[in-house]
C-alpha cells in the first residue's frame, strides 16, 4: 500500500509543475486574447460594464468564454508549452477574426451595444461561442 502511495506522490511531484506551467501559459494567452479583443472592438467594454450596461457585459463575458474554449482544447491536446503557445495564438487569431466577421454582419453593433441592446449582445456572443466550439473541435481533431 505504501509503495502505491509513494508512486502517486512521485507522479504528482513530476506532473504538478508541468500542469501548473501549462495552465499559467494558457491563462496568459487568455489575458492576451481579452486584451487584444478590447483593443479592436468599436466600443469600450470596461467603461460600459462599469456603467451597468448589461449588453456590454454579455458581449465581454461571451467573448471570454469564446476565447477560453479553443484555448482549453489546445491545453488538453498539447504536450509541450510551445505547442500551447503556437496553437493558442492561432486559436486567438481565429476567434478575433470571427468577431470581425460578426461585426460585418451587424454594421451598427456599436450603437446597439452602447444602447444596451441585449438581443444584439446575445447574438454576438452566440456567434463567438459557436465559432469557439468549432475552433476547439478543429484544434482537438
Amino acid at each position: 500500500m505504501e509503495s502505491n502511495f509513494g508512486l502517486v506522490l512521485s507522479g504528482l511531484g513530476q506532473g504538478l509543475p508541468v500542469l501548473l506551467l501549462h495552465f499559467v501559459v494558457t491563462l496568459l494567452l487568455l489575458a492576451l486574447g481579452v486584451f487584444c479583443y478590447t483593443r479592436i472592438t468599436p466600443f469600450h467594454e470596461e467603461q460600459l460594464v462599469r456603467g451597468g450596461n448589461i449588453a456590454a457585459g454579455i458581449v465581454l463575458s461571451g467573448t471570454i468564454v469564446a476565447l477560453a474554449i479553443p484555448l482549453g482544447a489546445t491545453l488538453a491536446t498539447s504536450i509541450f508549452v510551445l505547442d500551447i503557445v503556437i496553437w493558442g495564438i492561432i486559436a486567438l487569431v481565429l476567434q478575433l477574426a470571427a468577431f470581425g466577421i460578426a461585426t460585418l454582419m451587424f454594421r451598427d453593433i456599436r450603437p446597439m451595444i452602447e444602447g444596451g441592446n441585449v438581443a444584439a449582445a446575445l447574438t454576438l456572443s452566440g456567434i463567438q461561442i459557436a465559432i469557439g466550439l468549432l475552433n476547439a473541435g478543429a484544434m482537438a481533431g
